[in-house]
């Protein structure tokens, strides 16, 4: 399926980080989404109840919000991304891995449209960025454990 996020978007944003872990971990607790409540202080709810693969829906809650995703980019330790909708917005969101050894530069981005961010757009902006750092740090975080 492989979705580009949408550079027309109202609200895009991105980032990267480098992790002192190897690609395989990082990957590993990325993609075990049943466990994004660990280690997410956002997430207080997520789940799949299918084998991690493209096509699978899954359901998650994180700052009050439930959302719907489907996965729709899975290249182990490489990329992984899904879409996902909530209230009045839909995003895409994609995550790179460059595996470095003992070390793994996670690159993600992310795109917001529909009715909300585009009314709010500075509201959703600045969420967003604030959300993506907080996620590749989170990251980073469990897996330097």
């Amino acid at each position: 399926m492989n979705i580009p996020i949408n550079q027309d978007a109202p609200v895009k944003s991105h980032s990267e980080i480098v992790i002192n872990a190897p690609t395989e971990k990082v990957w590993q607790i990325l993609t075990t989404i049943n466990d994004w409540p660990q280690w997410q202080a956002e997430v207080t709810e997520s789940i799949l109840n299918e084998d991690l693969k493209e096509g699978v829906v899954f359901k998650w809650k994180a700052g009050g919000l439930s959302f719907t995703s489907q996965i729709h980019t899975i290249e182990p330790k490489v990329k992984f991304g899904w879409t996902g909708k909530t209230f009045g917005a839909n995003a895409i969101h994609n995550w790179f891995f460059k595996d470095e050894g003992e070390r793994t530069t996670v690159y993600v981005e992310e795109s917001l449209e529909g009715p909300l961010p585009k009314l709010l757009k500075k509201y959703f902006q600045k969420n967003l960025d604030k959300g993506v750092q907080k996620n590749l740090i989170d990251l980073k975080m469990e897996s330097e454990k």
